[in-house]
């Protein structure tokens, strides 16, 4: 009965399945799920994370951890201040919880979802922001609700 139960969780473990690796942030205890097909350059100097990309296509994902600057409403604000500001992106999507935060945009033909989460000592964040091209989303649209999912502080 043990063996079954086991090849059972292991089939419906769909993270493995389909090729999925977790990305664990020493730094600010951290961890997501990182999509197949995407490729690291390796932690950040300061070890706060890491850049990820898909070599088929024009997809990138940073996945990151930082201190607060006052709170997390103040941290999502300016993040959100950042991305129009200095980059550019009309924000055409936006939630939040005391918890997390959810934002995506568009400029010309590309994407932005950036998720932002309140980490356990509660002066610290973990985000990942992806960026793609309008003629990928159908195909990342699941890719960003499994980071979503996974992206989770190690309390």
């Amino acid at each position: 009965m043990r063996y079954i139960l086991l090849i059972l969780a292991l089939l419906t473990t769909p993270a493995f399945a389909q090729g999925w690796e977790r990305y664990d942030n020493a730094r600010f205890g951290f961890a997501i799920d990182i999509p197949p097909g995407f490729v690291g350059d390796g932690e950040s100097d300061n070890g706060d994370g890491q850049t990820f990309y898909k070599a088929s296509g024009a997809q990138g994902l940073l996945v990151w951890g930082g201190s607060l600057p006052y709170d997390f409403e103040a941290g999502v604000t300016e993040a959100m201040d950042y991305a129009i500001a200095e980059n550019g992106w009309n924000i055409t999507y936006q939630a939040s919880t005391p918890r997390w935060a959810s934002f995506s945009g568009v400029k010309g033909f590309r994407i932005l979802y950036q998720r932002m989460i309140l980490l356990c000592d509660g002066s610290s964040y973990a985000a990942f922001r992806a960026e793609y091209s309008v003629a990928d989303s159908a195909d990342m649209d699941p890719v960003i609700e499994k980071l979503v999912q996974s992206l989770r502080g190690n309390c």
